[in-house]
């Protein structure tokens, strides 16, 4: 009987086999994601004549693509517009988030469950099907080619608010029950406990935020024609219209724009991977 349990078991043998296995599908999966990073790195160190080489490593590596983007043209002014777009949202939607999603978890009042399911619906809407009744209402408004009518419609973030009131519901009751004893109010509740507590959550979603308005196109593409108002991303698809078959500054400028965003990975994936693990929370 016992002999006949313990055969049931995987041998040593047998689970190192399937380590192995899965190591090297993980290590295949990791390549397959890091080439196409690796060989725009490479491509923005090569000359014109290189660009379409088949070689990783350029054979006369050079930094003149590097300084035609930083000098050439105003990509310096597109960073800089990205950083201030993406930084006023990021702020802006958290002060926002963590009220919006402090009523939804702790406030009882009529509605507030077909509220949260609204809010919570708009994750089935894409940009792509809004954008022309949202770019009407922004020209309405006379927020076109202006810092505003980049930012204040991509301030509301149904996942920042879903993913602050499970963090909330999270919280014992007993720390804002001994405040109202004491005397404080909602207000009170929320600026000297709620947001102080708020911290490692509010550090993974100002990081999903900035990342997800430094790579934003499609909208500043659509409300901001004038050059001065450009961000990175319309910076580089410009240099595709105008210089078709300059694939090396293309590369160049994307190299520039990705390095802020594996920095901002690298020193905070743990925030980022506590906030998708606390959106689990009841």
């Amino acid at each position: 009987m016992t002999e006949a349990r313990a055969s049931s078991y995987p041998s040593n043998s047998q689970v190192t086999i399937v380590r192995i296995l899965w190591m090297m599908i993980t290590a295949i999966l990791a390549l397959m994601i890091l080439f196409p990073l690796l060989w725009m790195v490479s491509i923005a160190f090569k000359t014109p004549a290189e660009s379409f080489s088949a070689n990783l490593i350029p054979e006369h590596p050079t930094f003149d693509n590097f300084k035609y983007v930083l000098t050439g043209v105003p990509f310096l002014r597109y960073m800089a517009n990205s950083f201030f777009v993406s930084a006023s949202v990021t702020v802006i939607a958290l002060f926002f988030h963590t009220m919006a999603g402090y009523a939804l978890a702790r406030l009882r009042f009529p509605g507030r469950e077909v509220i949260f399911l609204a809010i919570f619906s708009t994750f089935l809407v894409s940009l792509p099907v809004i954008i022309v009744p949202l770019f009407v209402i922004v020209r309405a408004m006379g927020m076109l080619n202006t810092y505003a009518g980049l930012i204040v419609p991509a301030i509301f973030n149904a996942f920042g608010i879903f993913l602050l009131r499970q963090y909330y519901l999270s919280l014992p009751r007993e720390i804002e029950e001994a405040a109202i004893v004491d005397g404080a109010g909602y207000w009170r509740i929320y600026w000297s406990i709620i947001l102080p507590l708020s911290r490692p959550i509010m550090a993974a979603l100002a990081i999903l935020f900035f990342l997800a308005n430094w790579n934003a196109f499609l909208w500043p593409l659509t409300v901001a024609s004038k050059a001065d108002l450009w961000v990175v991303q319309v910076g580089i698809a410009n240099f595709k219209s105008q210089y078709s078959a300059s694939w090396n500054y293309m590369m160049a400028a994307s190299t520039i724009v990705a390095i802020p965003t594996l920095v901002l990975f690298i020193i905070f994936q743990r925030q980022i991977m506590d906030s998708l693990k606390t959106s689990g929370l009841k």
